[in-house]
């Protein structure tokens, strides 16, 4: 039976990290968790259920998914965030296929988001398919700070496996606030280094278009209360995100008049 070597990314997830490291029991022959120096008690969690602990300052989650990538002893990788869970159904897909030999050089599987405690399944969030296994040899992650995907070499073309990765986004409607107001952070970065000219009214159109995108095309209405308010959400993200992006553009622009004179 060939061997799999699991990743986990962790930052402050004691309440979560337990039960990601369960579901990975029975499949992962090792696993390597990258700590973004955690400040509660993460990383102890970590050592104390047998996985090996590294800690890595992130600058971005394709650069940092990459780097545990690298530590890894076995080709085949099965990434995996704190806040995921394998289900049942798919840690028998994954077995059935570590069995076998691994036909495949890359698999991938639906991702169920929950968002505070309810399954979402429109909105964007589901199947959401995921490439989260992979022989490193043939692949690599990106370096996008977010949004960050495997990229294969040599036109291979993933698997899909039957199951679902449970994604427990948060717990409360503020936690999850948090976690976008960072991932706008680093979309505004990338904004920014895409050279757009952004006016004075175009964050409020891009919110305006995730905001659309997320209850009306992706069908978050479906979702009741809790599709309302991850689409009200999605538009702050962005809306805050091309706010911030166009504030560091007037900077440099200032910057660079100054330095003509």
């Amino acid at each position: 039976m060939a061997n799999i070597s699991a990743t986990i990314l962790t930052f402050n997830e004691e309440k979560r990290i337990k039960a990601c490291i369960d579901s990975l029991r029975g499949i992962a022959d090792e696993i390597i968790v990258v700590d973004s120096f955690s400040t509660d008690r993460t990383a102890e969690i970590c050592r104390r259920e047998g996985c090996e602990v590294t800690q890595r300052r992130l600058a971005g989650y394709g650069a940092q998914r990459q780097y545990a990538t690298s530590l890894t002893s076995y080709p085949y990788v099965l990434s995996v965030d704190a806040d995921e869970v394998i289900s049942p159904a798919l840690k028998n897909s994954i077995l059935q296929v570590k069995r076998e030999g691994f036909a495949h050089r890359g698999y991938c599987f639906a991702r169920l988001n929950f968002y505070c405690g309810m399954p979402i399944r429109h909105c964007g969030w589901y199947p959401d398919l995921q490439v989260r296994l992979f022989d490193k040899r043939y692949a690599n992650w990106n370096l996008h700070d977010v949004d960050e995907r495997v990229i294969f070499r040599d036109g291979v073309t993933p698997c899909r496996l039957d199951g679902d990765i449970l994604h427990y986004r948060c717990d409360t409607p503020e936690e999850y606030e948090a976690t976008e107001a960072k991932h706008a952070g680093f979309l505004a970065r990338r904004i920014i280094a895409e050279g757009h000219h952004i006016r004075a009214i175009d964050p409020y159109i891009e919110g305006m278009k995730s905001f659309a995108k997320c209850f009306i095309m992706q069908k978050g209405m479906l979702d009741g209360i809790q599709g309302r308010d991850i689409s009200l959400r999605r538009y702050h993200s962005a809306l805050m995100a091309w706010k911030a992006a166009r504030i560091k553009q007037q900077q440099n622009a200032s910057q660079s008049d100054s330095n003509k004179r």
